[in-house]
């Protein structure tokens, strides 16, 4: 990396990471290698065929220059917009990788990335700007936040080893991807910024996320697949996705579904899931924040297996809709200890089934 010109102490890293990836990608592929050393940088673009790694030592701070962060076609809470880059984006690309045991450090992107008002976005698809190419954010008098992390429309992504610190928005966002690896990657559990969940796969197939310590303030996974029309338009699902090996430490849910996600959720297994909770183990819910319309999801079969807490408010939460029953929920072989309430609540909820499972020592049946 430093043959291209990159330097620590301040000076900007940008066109110096552009060229070395541009040049390894250009030769067939390879390893871009940062050494230890704190490097300022604006956002960084991956390749075909480039691993990005960090050494030991080695930490990435982004800037606060918001033109070293261009505009580029991304996802805003499950729309299709143009917004400023992520931190480290890729768009289209195939074999790519993120890897290494360095940090990346979103703290300096604070003076420009920032806004939450998704009503930017829903108002110019009322306008008739279905091309999201059209839906400009950076332009519209307003700002909508950028995420850390986001491969867009790649094949075979390898995002392993690395460290983020202070992220504004969600952390790690793959994003119409197929075949995704994230692998031992810990996430920021700050408290300091809301909405940073630690990793959002949205319309992905093919994914495992193992051995990662996701930190966030908000869902450590969310598994998303695009928002209302727009998600409908785009018409992707998240599908194939295991995860395993993983500590979560977030103030909301370890593994969710949701809220952008357009149609349904189905075939959701959890085995081996164990901790303290601060909400119900499993929590359903088809009227989050009050939405109705048109399309009712549809939820079901979830099955939970070997699972256990040693604490939790209340084991069980789930309410179907009257129109749009949850279908299917099988628990097996679980030991939920130290519950608050241990009165379930089921609402609309077709084919249940207990097979020892016991609440404070107390039979499911």
């Amino acid at each position: 990396m430093t043959n291209f010109g990159a330097k620590t102490g301040g000076a900007d890293n940008t066109a110096a990471f552009k060229a070395a990836i541009k040049a390894c990608s250009d030769a067939g592929g390879g390893h871009v290698i940062v050494p230890a050393g704190t490097y300022t940088s604006g956002a960084i673009h991956l390749l075909s065929n480039v691993d990005f790694h960090l050494n030991s030592g080695a930490t990435i701070k982004f800037s606060g220059t918001a033109s070293n962060f261009p505009v580029v076609l991304t996802r805003y809470e499950g729309i299709e917009c143009m917004n400023r880059s992520p931190m480290v984006y890729a768009y289209g690309q195939t074999n790519i990788a993120l890897t290494g045991s360095g940090t990346l450090d979103a703290g300096g992107t604070s003076s420009w990335n920032k806004g939450n008002n998704r009503k930017i976005l829903e108002s110019m698809i009322s306008s008739g700007k279905t091309d999201p190419h059209q839906r400009d954010v950076t332009t519209s008098g307003s700002s909508l936040r950028s995420t850390f992390i986001e491969p867009y429309n790649c094949d075979t992504v390898l995002i392993q080893g690395i460290t983020l610190k202070n992220s504004m928005f969600w952390q790690l966002h793959p994003t119409l991807c197929t075949n995704v690896i994230v692998d031992g990657v810990t996430t920021d559990a700050s408290t300091a910024h809301s909405n940073t969940d630690g990793c959002d796969p949205e319309s992905v197939d093919h994914i495992v996320i193992r051995n990662c310590t996701l930190g966030a303030h908000d869902d450590n996974i969310a598994i998303k697949s695009g928002r209302d029309a727009d998600g409908r338009r785009v018409n992707v699902p998240t599908q194939n996705l295991v995860v395993y090996n993983c500590l979560m430490n977030g103030n909301w849910g370890a593994i969710t579904c949701g809220s952008e996600q357009t149609g349904y959720s189905q075939n959701i297994n959890l085995d081996s899931v164990t901790g303290n909770f601060d909400r119900s183990f499993v929590f359903v819910t088809t009227t989050y924040n009050g939405q109705t319309g048109s399309h009712p999801p549809a939820f079901g079969p979830f099955t939970i297996t070997n699972s256990s807490c040693t604490s939790a408010p209340k084991v069980f939460d789930v309410s179907g809709l009257s129109n749009a029953h949850i279908n299917g929920f099988t628990v097996k072989n679980c030991a939920f200890k130290g519950v608050a309430n241990t009165g379930n609540t089921f609402k609309n909820v077709d084919g249940r089934s207990f097979t020892n499972v016991t609440i404070n020592g107390k039979t499911v049946t």
